[in-house]
């Protein structure tokens, strides 16, 4: 038996032992039978949205479900790791440099984008001036370029 049911049937017994509502008693249990059936009535309806909002928002998961395999397990997505995973891969399509902080020895990796005057270690916060990117063509570096 649901709520709106157990309020009809405290509504019937009400009626049925006839308890006379002039009394104070019978007023006071008369307008709290009629609160109980609208709270009833708008909990059913709340129920009865929530249903509905339920399905909806499986409809959206199933959807996004299906857009997600669309483009993370396209057979295409994992290119980027197999060429991290491929040994004779050297690193020349890599648009990023990488530095050591003179401080911490953290590895930095940074792009070409960033501002080359100064760059700021995240892992200890010092400030690193003394930037020298080598493109691998040069003969000043202490590094082992290879021509």
């Amino acid at each position: 038996m649901g709520i709106t049911e157990k309020a009809a049937y405290l509504n019937g017994l009400f009626d049925g032992y006839e308890i006379d509502k002039s009394t104070k008693e019978g007023k006071i249990l008369s307008e709290m039978l009629t609160l109980i059936s609208d709270m009833a009535d708008k909990i059913a309806a709340l129920e009865a949205e929530n249903k509905e909002l339920y399905e909806y928002v499986e409809e959206l998961d199933q959807d996004l479900g299906a857009v997600e395999e669309d483009l993370y397990f396209d057979e295409d997505y994992d290119d980027y790791d197999d060429l991290n995973d491929d040994e004779d891969y050297d690193g020349e399509d890599c648009e990023y440099y990488e530095l050591e902080c003179p401080s911490c020895g953290e590895v930095i990796c940074f792009d070409d984008s960033l501002e080359m005057d100064e760059i700021t270690c995240p892992a200890c916060g010092e400030k690193i001036t003394d930037i020298e990117i080598c493109d691998g063509n040069c003969d000043e570096c202490d590094e082992d370029c290879e021509a």
